[in-house]
């Protein structure tokens, strides 16, 4: 894939996480910019047709529990999906922040149950009823071959996984264009297992 100069990854830095946490958040501030340079019909029509490859790889209805995110920043909506999780007599919740520095936590959502608005505006349900996912889909800001997700840089989504018990199955979703060749992963970064564009499904 070709990517903007910006988004390329530096030489294997000598001074180790310092460089690569600049990288990342330049190659971060650029994928968000063409992301949401993206026409709203385009971005429907992509959307579908990721959501078409998530639906061919995995059976959604094989997991009880289903988190998902609510849309911000140009990401594809996932909405639909959840709806239809829930008519299928699958339960499905949505992240929340309860503390800069704890995992998410994730509470039931179902259509028309009331809503408040969380940690940057991000509608989450009014009542905290807590649900433990047995599948997880996470927004890619950006994602590498390995099945590294790069996010919005605060560590929410690595955290939440990383102390889960039993770990949920993780999936990211999002654009074929935010591919890096490398998000050069650390210890925290955690493994994906699916990552789904509208091009493909990839298990790393």
């Amino acid at each position: 894939m070709n990517t903007p100069a910006s988004t390329d990854p530096p030489p294997l830095p000598s001074d180790g996480w310092l460089a690569i946490r600049t990288w990342r958040k330049r190659a971060r501030q650029a994928l968000l910019q063409r992301r949401e340079a993206v026409a709203a019909e385009q971005r429907r029509q992509l959307g579908e047709e990721a959501r078409a490859r998530l639906t061919q790889a995995i059976d959604i209805a094989s997991f009880d529990v289903l988190s998902f995110y609510w849309p911000i920043r140009g990401e594809f909506d996932p909405r639909s999906l959840a709806e239809r999780h829930v008519a299928r007599g699958g339960r499905v919740a949505l992240p929340v922040v309860v503390s800069p520095s704890a995992p998410l936590e994730f509470w039931r959502w179902y259509p028309g149950i009331a809503m408040q608005a969380g940690v940057w505006n991000i509608p989450i349900p009014k009542a905290r009823e807590l649900l433990i996912p047995d599948a997880v889909l996470a927004p890619l800001v950006g994602f590498d071959r390995l099945g590294y997700r790069l996010g919005y840089g605060g560590g929410y989504f690595d955290r939440t996984l990383a102390a889960a018990s039993p770990q949920p199955y993780a999936i990211g979703i999002g654009y074929a264009e935010s591919e890096l060749e490398t998000i050069y992963p650390q210890l925290h970064d955690v493994r994906m297992n699916l990552i789904v564009t509208e091009k493909e499904a990839l298990i790393p």
